[in-house]
């Protein structure tokens, strides 16, 4: 079975909120990274169980939409970036972690 580097994905989905909220990253850099810390078992079970095809692509991907509101959540907690600017981060981490475990699968297939 395929694998993922989640160590390496954590980091790639960091860089990407990171890019997205440019001028605030000083001030949501620390959070954001404990939240992926966090939420490291969850991704790495989420790409486990769809790349063994254990999780259909339906669920799947609204395991992600669940991750992704609960990312805009703790972004807006932190009250120095919009809702558009959280969503578009959160909309950013989530595509990264998406292809990546989509790639997986293709060597898998």
């Amino acid at each position: 079975m395929a694998t993922i580097n989640i160590d390496e994905l954590m980091t790639d989905m960091l860089s990407a909120i990171k890019s997205t909220v440019s001028n605030h990253w000083k001030e949501i850099k620390d959070s954001m990274q404990q939240f992926l810390i966090a939420r490291k078992a969850r991704f790495e079970l989420l790409a486990e169980l769809r790349i063994s095809g254990e999780l259909s692509q339906e669920h799947f991907e609204s395991r992600l939409e669940d991750e992704k509101q609960i990312a805009e959540a703790e972004m807006q907690a932190l009250e120095v970036i919009s809702k558009a600017m959280a969503q578009k981060a959160a909309n950013a981490a989530i595509d990264i972690f998406q292809k990546a475990v989509g790639a997986a699968i293709k060597t898998v297939l």
